[in-house]
């Protein structure tokens, strides 16, 4: 196999071009429907069949072989106790910016990897529903820190993820609505036994900066994933596409009198680009490199995306 990397070099991963990483789906069957992929791409984020047979198909492959061989080691373990050990599942996370497309890469995973036979039941959370209600974010001064590490509520949220490795058979997680922005008080997801559960956000590899300063171990959230993923761009390419969001939601969402952003709705093409433009550089920007870009290399999986959300190349952690 050529790859990448120079003969020379030393890294902890394996760098694939596009063409390397497509050769590796081998005779994996494209199980998705010109309708199915229609359901799962992003507001302004159109997937090809290409695309998901060049880079998803072969990532659904390598994950399958992984869920099977910690599925294997699942039975030598009720083998050697002589018992059956409640089941866990196997847990992926997947982080990256806002807008660069996680949330699809997260949805196209779910659909693939629930058509292999061995584990159908494939749930996703996103960490969305571990924000601070805007409440509490108020009184805390932070609302326009939202996404920031410290508006979300770890606490529940590696205990939700506690629970759903110690095998509970029935974990909820709290719902949020990008209609409202906020989280839902009378609505829950729930998690029953799945036999992958992809776990989906900005901060999700996040390690706090203070830590060499804290003597006491702790856990983190990265500490439950089987397997994780960040999905990557340069930050030139992922603000022109939070840009276009913006445009395309002020055309859809914003306009509906209940959305947080309504505001926004009457907004001219050019007040639209500005807006977006001020927010993604105050905020999202702010985030993306003094937490979020930071974790990138604790990922074991990174795909490097180029114009039009085209994954140029894929970067794979050695074992």
């Amino acid at each position: 196999m050529n790859t990448s990397t120079s003969k020379n070099s030393i890294s902890p991963y394996i760098r694939f071009t596009r063409e390397e990483w497509s050769d590796l789906r081998t005779i994996t069957p494209l199980t998705l429907t010109e309708e199915d992929l229609e359901n799962l791409q992003g507001i302004n984020e159109r997937l090809s069949f290409d695309e998901v047979s060049d880079i998803y198909l072969p990532l659904s492959r390598l994950l399958n072989l992984y869920v099977q061989a910690t599925q294997e080691l699942y039975n030598a373990t009720n083998t050697f106790l002589g018992k059956h050990a409640e089941k866990v599942p196997y847990i992926i996370g997947i982080a990256g910016s806002v807008a660069v497309g996680k949330s699809t890469t997260a949805r196209i995973l779910q659909a693939l990897l629930s058509r292999w036979p061995n584990h159908p039941k494939v749930d996703l959370v996103t960490t969305d529903g571990f924000l601070f209600p805007n409440a509490i974010l108020e009184q805390r001064g932070i609302m326009k820190r939202k996404g920031f590490p410290e508006s979300y509520d770890i606490k529940r949220l590696i205990r939700f993820l506690s629970d759903v490795k110690s095998g509970s058979r029935k974990v909820m997680a709290p719902v949020y609505s990008h209609l409202s922005y906020d989280i839902l008080t009378d609505q829950m997801q729930v998690i029953e036994q799945p036999d992958i559960l992809i776990v989906e956000g900005l901060n999700v590899l996040q390690i706090p900066k203070d830590e060499q300063l804290r003597p006491a171990p702790r856990v983190f959230v990265s500490d439950f994933f089987d397997f994780s993923i960040y999905v990557d761009a340069d930050e030139k390419n992922i603000s022109n596409w939070y840009i276009e969001r913006f445009k395309v939601l002020r055309e859809t969402a914003f306009k509906n009198p209940k959305s947080y952003f309504h505001r926004y709705a009457s907004l001219t093409d050019e007040q639209a680009v500005n807006t977006a433009k001020e927010i993604w550089q105050e905020i999202n920007a702010v985030n993306l490199q003094y937490n979020i870009l930071p974790t990138r290399f604790r990922a074991d999986l990174i795909l490097e995306k180029g114009l039009k959300h085209r994954v140029q190349k894929v970067m794979l952690r050695k074992l």
